[in-house]
């Protein structure tokens, strides 16, 4: 595992021929309105991460472009909230995307726990520490071990997603899983204007 660390964006280079891509975030906390975002990490499924450290978010040229390519597939656990955050502090609504967890809750219906860690030694037989999660990751210096941390996060998603395509496929639930990809930035706007915890589809007032 290799992990290289930028401030503020990602290298140019780090674009070229690049078809699908790993995603993750790290923050402050869970409320958008409160806790910024500090860092995300990137790989193109190839054993390395790019992890950026935000210091100016208008700097992030490259990372705003990349999440705006739809010729570009980024895959994500949970993009509910990363999605939201990049909307939020980078201005960029995230195009093309993929969940885990999406897929996971529509083909692991056997299963009660959908958490990175669960799918990673359910399907991959991978064991993954989440110890590093309430941690400080708006530290100038982050730890060796927030590092090992945040790679881990995405290095181990485009192996989730081969398997769950085909779990998708087996239920005959692909289609609606496009489905729920594509509403997430719908999703994401509602989160922001009423709360995450706001139902609008529900019968109570």
């Amino acid at each position: 595992m290799q992990v290289s660390v930028h401030k503020n964006d990602l290298p140019a280079e780090f674009l070229n021929g690049l078809d699908s891509v790993a995603v993750d975030t790290e923050t402050m906390g869970l409320c958008p309105n409160r806790d910024r975002l500090c860092v995300a990490q990137f790989s193109s499924g190839n054993g390395e991460c790019h992890l950026i450290q935000f210091y100016n978010y208008t700097d992030a040229s490259n990372i705003k472009k990349l999440l705006a390519d739809r010729r570009i597939l980024k895959i994500f656990h949970y993009a509910r909230f990363d999605v939201m955050m990049f909307y939020k502090y980078l201005g960029t609504m995230t195009e093309n995307v993929y969940c885990t967890k999406i897929a996971s809750k529509l083909t692991r219906t056997y299963a009660q726990k959908h958490s990175l860690m669960e799918l990673c030694r359910d399907l991959l037989r991978i064991e993954i520490s989440k110890e590093q999660t309430c941690t400080d990751w708006g530290k100038e210096q982050l730890s060796e071990q927030q590092k090992e941390y945040a790679a881990c996060d995405v290095l181990h998603l485009h192996k989730l997603k081969q398997v769950l395509d085909a779990l998708l496929e087996r239920e005959n639930r692909t289609c609606l899983a496009i489905k729920c990809f594509d509403f997430l930035k719908a999703r994401v706007m509602l989160d922001l204007m009423v709360g995450e915890r706001y139902d609008i589809f529900s019968h109570e007032s």
